[in-house]
């Protein structure tokens, strides 16, 4: 996987992780990222996407949820999230 773009999917935009990335001391920031790609990958893309210095990548593999689809079983897809922390001083614009 070469380009940042294939392996950060999407920000994950709730209350919860918009206001990890407005504390003072630590900035994180959460990403839906490619189910395959590893921390090396993720901290690399990060950094050539948003123009920042990442100090730490701690990735999580969340699974999908049963749901009901026209009265039949179904399920969401599992899917990868990365919990990104940023040297002091940087800052991502995600709004």
């Amino acid at each position: 996987m070469k380009n940042p773009y294939q392996i950060l999917e999407k920000p994950v935009l709730s209350e919860k992780s918009l206001g990890l990335g407005e504390r003072e001391t630590e900035k994180q920031y959460i990403f839906k990222v490619h189910i395959m790609a590893n921390k090396k990958e993720i901290k690399r893309a990060v950094e050539e996407a948003f123009g920042v210095h990442v100090k730490n990548v701690n990735t999580m593999r969340i699974k999908g949820k049963p749901k009901r689809v026209r009265a039949q079983p179904g399920r969401r897809s599992n899917w990868k999230k990365a919990c990104v922390t940023l040297r002091e001083g940087d800052t991502i614009n995600l709004i």
